[in-house]
């Protein structure tokens, strides 16, 4: 499993602030509709532009619903089975709308190296690398995502306790520290393919990700 140990103490994010706030109609790719108010903000940390879609009413929950997803050009908008990005997305779009809650984009493209480098990536997994270890091949850290942005955002949308949509332990783990309180975290569906079955399965095994007791044995691939 990935060493993501952190000795920082805990502590609270700078704040951020609201920049625009803007309603838009969405229809997905198997005609799913609803409303989102895409949300943008100023002074994150990292100072890219993460946007938040607000869905249903969250203001109406104790502890909103939300999902912290890394964009995923090639899963999000092309459909790439190599992963289970896209489907992932989703699956939290509908959830969150009905449930109420924020879903934040990050724009963490390959676990936060960048569309090339993920691409580059690839190839070294085609030639026999798991999905960390091409990362590390290329001189990144296995994981480099980091969600102090992400903790900023939800401070400025006053959503400070939450239920977290996410198979990942470090997703939660760095919220708490930056002073998200994290009343629930509940997995994603198990959006398993024949295409992608090894990358979840290195997910779970080395990643942690809460995956292997819903039919992933994660054994090494």
């Amino acid at each position: 499993m990935i060493d993501r140990a952190d000795p920082r103490p805990v502590r609270s994010a700078t704040p951020a602030a609201i920049r625009q706030r803007i309603r838009l109609p969405l229809r997905l790719a198997d005609d799913f509709s609803t409303t989102a108010t895409i949300v943008s903000f100023t002074g994150l940390a990292d100072a890219r532009q993460h946007i938040a879609l607000e869905l249903g009413q969250p203001a109406a929950a104790e502890s909103p619903l939300v999902r912290v997803h890394s964009e995923c050009l090639t899963g999000d908008v092309f459909g790439s089975e190599r992963c289970d990005c896209g489907a992932q997305l989703r699956e939290a779009i509908e959830r969150i709308a009905q449930q109420g809650g924020y879903l934040l984009y990050l724009r963490q493209e390959g676990r936060g190296i960048g569309l090339y480098d993920k691409l580059d990536a690839y190839a070294l997994q085609d030639g026999g690398l798991d999905t960390y270890d091409a990362n590390v091949a290329l001189g990144h850290q296995a994981d480099e995502r980091d969600y102090t942005s992400a903790a900023q955002m939800l401070h400025a949308l006053g959503a400070t306790r939450i239920v977290l949509l996410s198979n990942n332990p470090d997703k939660g783990a760095q919220l708490a520290r930056l002073g998200i309180t994290i009343a629930q975290q509940v997995p994603t569906a198990l959006h398993l393919t024949e295409a992608n079955a090894a990358y979840l399965a290195t997910k779970a095994r080395r990643g942690g990700h809460d995956l292997i007791a819903r039919g992933l044995d994660g054994r090494p691939r």
